[in-house]
């Protein structure tokens, strides 16, 4: 069986379990722009667009353009790579980016996998959430939105099978697809992600292994997409009234998600001028190789996980498989994690920095609760999301959904 997945990025999504396949049998090929980019078991080669968008190009449909000349891209050169044994049976690629969008014309035989995250509109929940009390959209955001689905649409409509991480996410989706897309999460390593009991943070450019008290939070960039003007303001309280406590801030400085700020400015920068912080116990990390990373969770005494309604974080899942115990927003998307028979994380809202403060202070005050919370957040991903389960499930799912064979064969 032959599988080739497409991603711009590498080993996004699909890396590790292109490896699980490779070890099952299966011919595993995957195309990236990244260059220099490799995982054993699996083939990999790299697309690269021949030109950038058209100068000056109506704005909306901007986005649509660059999604084309991706998937031309990916099409000229596996048209080169038929000669060299691709044939896939299943093409499985991100959509929205465009990669993809020509699989079925360069192999009219395969099977369609759209791997899809989101769904644009103008009354999307990350939008109402962090539009309240701002000045409302105009008509041109509206149009633009809707515009913005252009290619992630045409992969609805083309794809023989849709792959979405979560509920949550698929509940964005227009509901006459809903039939078409399939639940089913990455997986997370759990057998990595785990807890390690008295585990004390030391890293090569920080120490606090002697620290009382952890708070830890992680992201990719920092924005109000993932609450950090709110956690900034909510740790100037808690600093303030715990001088035991040390607060660690691992991501980079500058916006994953949303609007970026105008050059030189930055929401770090900004909330560093607004806040007062004994600077002493506040340290950023920027980003942290994968061992490191999970060290910062395995000491964490309260991680804080803040977020608009949108794509759910894996972060937010790898420390729930290291048992952190969790402050995180009250936003529906956390709440698909959030536990149903046992609470797995204490959720707030997190546009009240006094109510995060409060709920960072009162598992820092109750360890056995904390422990509690954790214990059961772990369990809570070791029912549902072991990449060792999700990943036989989807290879079943691939074998028998989609290509309609014997799961043995």
């Amino acid at each position: 069986m032959q599988i080739l997945f497409l991603h711009d990025n590498f080993p996004a999504q699909f890396g590790v379990f292109g490896q699980y396949l490779a070890r099952k049998g299966w011919d595993v090929w995957y195309g990236t722009q990244r260059k220099n980019s490799a995982l054993t078991g699996l083939k990999v080669f790299n697309y690269a667009p021949h030109r950038e968008i058209t100068e000056k190009i109506h704005p909306y449909i901007g986005g649509f353009e660059k999604s084309v000349i991706n998937g031309q891209a990916l099409a000229r050169t596996a048209l080169k790579l038929k000669d060299k044994g691709l044939s896939p049976d299943i093409v499985m690629a991100h959509s929205g980016w465009g990669p993809g969008l020509y699989a079925k014309d360069v192999w009219p035989n395969t099977k369609y996998v759209g791997y899809f995250e989101w769904y644009y509109t103008s009354d999307a929940p990350d939008i109402v959430f962090l539009q309240s009390g701002e000045k409302p959209r105009g008509i041109d955001d509206d149009l633009r939105t809707r515009t913005r689905n252009a290619s992630i649409l045409v992969d609805l409509a083309g794809c023989d099978a849709a792959l979405c991480p979560t509920e949550f996410q698929k509940s964005q989706f227009p509901e006459c697809f809903a039939s078409k897309i399939t639940v089913m999460h990455d997986g997370i390593d759990t057998e990595t992600y785990k807890p390690a009991p008295g585990a004390r943070l030391k890293l090569d450019s920080l120490d606090l292994s002697g620290a009382e008290e952890l708070i830890t939070y992680v992201g990719r960039g920092m924005e109000p997409y993932r609450g950090f003007p709110e956690l900034m303001r909510a740790l100037e309280i808690v600093l303030k009234e715990r001088p035991k406590a040390h607060a660690v801030i691992v991501g980079e400085d500058r916006v994953a998600y949303g609007k970026k700020l105008p050059e030189g400015e930055s929401y770090k920068k900004q909330m560093l001028e607004e806040c007062d912080f004994d600077m002493s116990r506040l340290h950023f990390t920027g980003l942290l190789p994968r061992a490191d990373y999970l060290k910062v969770l395995q000491a964490s005494d309260v991680h804080v996980y803040l977020t608009a309604p949108f794509v759910l974080s894996w972060s937010m899942m790898e420390a729930m498989s290291a048992g952190c115990a969790i402050v995180a927003s009250d936003v529906a998307s956390v709440h698909e994690m959030a536990g149903r028979d046992a609470p797995t994380v204490q959720c707030v809202d997190h546009r009240d920095r006094k109510a995060v403060a409060a709920a960072i202070g009162d598992l820092l005050d109750d360890r056995s609760k904390a422990e509690k919370l954790g214990a059961a957040a772990r369990q809570f991903i070791l029912d549902g999301y072991a990449m060792q389960d999700i990943y036989a499930r989807k290879e079943t799912w691939l074998r028998t959904d989609v290509l309609g064979r014997d799961p043995a064969c």
